[in-house]
């Protein structure tokens, strides 16, 4: 098996000719090296992995990577390189999700691991100290024992600016959002509006699409302040289902969509349930 490979230079082209031709970008997470070969051959532009999408495909929650007896880069690095990679004909890149607090790993040595299976884009999200409340007391000892939103802008900056790598940010609060646009100048922006709601696993915070679109919005616009020329993609929240992504196309002044569970996990389980429901509805007939 020889897995195909592309370059920085040619996926920031690809990727600025369909802002240039008006025609959405869209990101997609694969748990599998089954799901990633038919996202690319749907059209995905970029497919991300990261452990809880590998985790995701096991049947757990995305947030069961956030458990600490999890080493969830080497689950990136190892599932990307043998179940993600050789299962790609190249017409899709490859975005590793990683985590920059990882304090057994030197970030450079986990990029340049990236680098030599072909994955020439990073990004934050693998997990984020973002998915931790600010305001409780976990996140402040997180952060006091250098767990931090820091690591995660400065391991993109490295990425982009000393490795040539294409970087896709995301920031889950307007906050965050702003001082990760300013410091990593990253080549894609993702606002993270929260966990993807329906299915077995899925969180519903009670939030309708209009109020995620909105608040999408409010970022784009205030990032955009900071660099014109950063791609902007939303992810999450009451984004489940193609009108969604269709509504925060057509109400936010993004460039695409960024999605996980709604073209992985969701679709699995409806797709399996069925076919299993009507194999399992069967009964022998009559031998008169």
């Amino acid at each position: 098996m020889i897995t195909q490979r592309t370059s920085t230079e040619r996926i920031l082209g690809h990727l600025q000719k369909k802002v240039e031709q008006r025609q959405p970008i869209m990101i997609a997470s694969a748990g599998s090296g089954l799901v990633a070969r038919l996202l690319e051959q749907a059209g995905v532009d970029c497919i991300n992995t990261f452990s809880g999408a590998r985790l995701r495909a096991n049947g757990m929650g995305t947030m069961s990577m956030m458990w600490p007896i999890l080493d969830s880069n080497r689950q990136t690095l190892d599932y990307t390189r043998e179940d993600i990679m050789p299962a790609l004909r190249g017409d899709a890149f490859v975005c590793a999700c990683l985590n920059a607090n990882d304090p057994l790993k030197d970030m450079r040595m986990v990029l340049d691991e990236c680098l030599r299976m072909g994955v020439y884009a990073v990004s934050n999200i693998g997990p984020s100290v973002s998915y931790v409340d600010k305001d409780s007391e976990i996140y402040r000892v997180l952060t006091s024992a250098g767990i931090t939103f820091d690591n995660e802008i400065d391991m993109l900056t490295l990425a982009r600016e000393e490795m040539n790598m294409v970087t896709i940010a995301l920031a889950f609060t307007p906050e965050d959002s702003i001082a990760m646009v300013e410091r990593a100048r990253p080549h894609i922006f993702c606002y993270h509006a929260g966990t993807t709601r329906g299915g077995l696993r899925g969180y519903d915070k009670g939030e309708t699409i209009a109020q995620t679109a909105a608040r999408t919005e409010e970022v784009y616009q205030a990032v955009r302040k900071i660099d014109p020329q950063v791609i902007l993609v939303g992810h999450g929240a009451a984004m489940e289902t193609p009108a969604d992504a269709q509504y925060m196309l057509d109400h936010t002044s993004g460039h695409g969509f960024w999605t996980g569970s709604s073209t992985e996990r969701l679709p699995i389980e409806r797709a399996v349930s069925a076919a299993a429901a009507e194999f399992a509805a069967l009964r022998f007939s009559d031998a008169s």
